[in-house]
């Protein structure tokens, strides 16, 4: 445990007082559903897996990373469910201890062991609060050239689901980053001189907590182009709006970035359904902020070529990124 992280008394705290605020809020099915908590569906799971790998299963050392990135309440849940029923793909969630401490990634030693040792096509790793080290992620040595989902959310849907569940987490995390006080923690890390600009700009001691989520949506999401990823081959952009009004297509089009044949079976746990447009009163400096980088997400959410492989991603169209960097805890 480093010196920015809680006791385990008070981790274990928060995390019952965020359930029952989830449980209060969405209801406890939603609590099940969201965490896998059903013990029938996680053991047909691995029934499914164990099968896939003796009929299927690949040699130790090919299988291909996964990183599904972006921002806590994004809808990459939606994503992860379809995949996980899928014998090809072994899922490293968050809450994957062997991978993850505290939903933050364990050394890069540990995730590249476990990679290697899979027999699965695929090893799908959910890292959110290392989105800002996905270019790192892509380029660790030792494995097989990966792929990156970023997974993006509409700004009012993801601050209403964030505050429902988190409280004041983002408003709390952004006053930190502010007075200097945010440490190591991941909310504070990769962040240019542009962006501590923009953060120092605001009163936390006023700011509601939705538009203070709507401002750490902005801070996150504008990763994307910070890092250069929208120039990656190995890196698909992914709309949780447009996947819930045609699961299909999405999901086919996320298959043909990874290679894969779609299935019905990979979208069948998504009903179709129009995206509900319900503007929150965010402030509207911060609102004009996530407008402009939401016309630009929506069009940088160009289709990938299935027939271009992740080790070919041309490195030279990287954009170096200026940060200041801070150890990784």
């Amino acid at each position: 445990m480093n010196d920015d992280e809680p006791s385990t008394l008070a981790w274990t705290a928060r995390r019952i007082a965020r359930h029952a605020r989830w449980i209060r809020t969405e209801g406890l099915r939603r609590l099940v559903e969201e965490d896998r908590l059903n013990p029938v569906d996680r053991a047909t799971t691995a029934w499914t897996k164990l099968r896939w790998r003796h009929q299927h299963g690949v040699p130790r050392g090919q299988a291909t990373p996964v990183y599904l990135v972006g921002l806590q309440r994004s809808g990459t849940n939606m994503l992860v469910r379809g995949l996980e029923n899928a014998g090809e793909f072994e899922v490293r969630n968050e809450s994957d201890r062997r991978v993850f401490h505290r939903f933050q990634l364990r050394d890069d030693a540990v995730l590249t062991t476990v990679v290697n040792r899979s027999r699965h096509a695929y090893v799908l790793v959910k890292p959110l609060c290392e989105s800002h080290r996905v270019d790192e992620l892509l380029a660790l040595p030792g494995m097989a050239p990966g792929r990156a989902v970023w997974a993006w959310r509409d700004v009012d849907d993801r601050a209403r689901s964030e505050v429902a569940k988190f409280g004041d987490a983002n408003l709390r995390a952004l006053a930190a980053i502010a007075d200097g006080t945010i440490g190591r923690r991941w909310q504070g890390q990769r962040l240019d001189a542009d962006t501590y600009e923009l953060i120092h700009g605001f009163d936390y001691r006023r700011m509601d907590r939705h538009t203070a989520a709507a401002l750490f949506w902005y801070v996150r999401n504008t990763l994307y182009f910070r890092l250069g990823l929208d120039r990656r081959d190995d890196v698909l952009l992914s709309s949780y709006d447009a996947l819930i009004a045609d699961p299909a297509g999405q999901i086919s089009r996320l298959c043909d970035f990874l290679g894969i044949a779609y299935r019905p079976d990979l979208s069948a746990h998504i009903a179709p359904r129009t995206p509900a447009r319900q503007p929150l009163p965010i402030d509207p400096a911060v609102r004009t902020l996530c407008d402009e980088l939401t016309t630009r997400l929506t069009a940088s959410g160009r289709p990938h070529s299935p027939t271009t492989p992740p080790q070919q991603a041309d490195t030279d169209r990287r954009t170096p990124v200026s940060v200041e960097r801070t150890d990784h805890g």
